[in-house]
């Protein structure tokens, strides 16, 4: 089977979903072609060498987040001119830059079946686009919604998302989670707290992600100077926009000493196992890999009730979860996991190891997404 994947949000989340499912199914013995963008990420040409010499088939078309009109033709009509190459059986898009795009070509061209995994939709981020563009946004989804065979949602939550916006018909939605290799997390050596900054007897989490409004570090810097919370110590992992924000924001609030900003790491298992726990403020989710990794790193969770989230975080077994945006509740809810003990955090992280191997693997992903596109080939 002839398989085409197109993206252009290759960063965060998104490009390890891509990376992960394009090896998975060359190994499984699909023809496996993808047409990405590099324009976020430079780094992103280092996977895509990765890939093609696993055999995956990778060509570059410079898609950017922001709306350009003319350059959109453009990558629409070279999108285009690969799929009439390829002739692919199914034309799978991800995201919403390289979803708009991927299916219009496909569409236009008349190749392959369309399978879309939205990862959220840019329609729900209310705190990052104008009303009117996310009501341009919702349009647009419901229009390629219509035209597409099958619509992914990477967790039970975010299908249900997909169903209240009606952006495609219930009967084409299918939920294939994130999935990943638990060995690396499992296998970690903890870093030494003294390394990071951080107090040996002190309570001690860790935030992972870009530094956006989305990922919500800034609730968990809110959260660390309320009643109950002033002994933790934060790290804050990842690089973005938001940083000098977040920074003048710790400091406003007094928790500047608490808060270690370490940016990009490629040590993120060995900084989770040195942690007692993780937290996951986000305000928007699909299913974060985040706490796939904490769970197989064997650390519970506290967790805004985003989607994904609430497909893994049950409260008091292998975490806790908190109101979206809000930092009081994310504060109670962490403060609940302070006060368990040392005993109880670490049945509570064995639990959460035991989640991710019962069906969020990589291997339970790369076999769901090959069935969906077996219903259409």
């Amino acid at each position: 089977m002839r398989v085409v994947h197109v993206m252009e949000s290759t960063i965060g989340g998104t490009r390890r979903h891509l990376v992960d499912a394009a090896r998975g199914q060359a190994r499984a013995g699909l023809e496996v072609h993808v047409i990405a963008s590099c324009e976020r990420v430079a780094a992103f040409r280092d996977d895509l060498a990765a890939l093609q010499r696993e055999g995956v088939h990778c060509y570059e078309v410079p898609m950017q987040r922001e709306i350009r009109p003319r350059a959109e033709i453009a990558h629409a009509r070279a999108i285009a001119a690969r799929l009439r190459a390829i002739q692919p059986a199914i034309v799978h898009t991800h995201s919403s830059k390289g979803g708009a795009l991927g299916r219009i070509a496909s569409i236009a061209t008349r190749q392959g079946k369309r399978v879309h995994t939205p990862h959220t939709f840019a329609f729900l981020f209310g705190a990052m686009f104008s009303p009117l563009k996310r009501r341009l946004f919702h349009g647009i989804e419901s229009v390629l919604g219509a035209r597409t065979d099958r619509m992914i949602a990477v967790s039970r939550s975010e299908r249900a998302t997909i169903e209240r916006a009606k952006v495609t018909r219930t009967e084409r939605l299918r939920v294939v989670a994130n999935g990943i290799d638990p060995k690396p997390w499992r296998m970690a050596e903890p870093l030494p707290r003294g390394v990071l900054g951080a107090p040996k007897d002190k309570p001690l989490a860790a935030v992972v992600g870009l530094l956006n409004a989305a990922k919500g570090q800034d609730l968990a810097i809110e959260m660390l100077a309320r009643d109950g919370c002033r002994d933790l110590h934060l790290l804050v992992v990842g690089h973005g926009e938001e940083r000098a924000a977040l920074e003048a924001l710790a400091a406003a609030r007094g928790v500047a000493a608490r808060t270690h900003f370490l940016g990009w790491r490629d040590d993120v298992p060995r900084l989770l196992a040195a942690c007692d726990f993780v937290l996951l403020p986000s305000r928007w989710e699909g299913m974060p890999y985040i706490v796939l990794e904490a769970f197989a790193a064997g650390r519970p969770v506290v967790a805004a009730a985003v989607d994904g989230a609430t497909d893994l975080v049950v409260d008091g077994e292998n975490g806790y979860l908190a109101a979206v945006g809000d930092a009081d509740d994310l504060a109670r809810a962490t403060r609940q996991m302070l006060g368990a003990s040392e005993r109880e955090r670490e049945a509570c992280g064995r639990r959460a190891r035991a989640r991710v191997l019962d069906g969020y693997t990589v291997d339970h992903m790369v076999r769901g997404l090959v069935d969906v596109y077996r219903e259409l080939a």
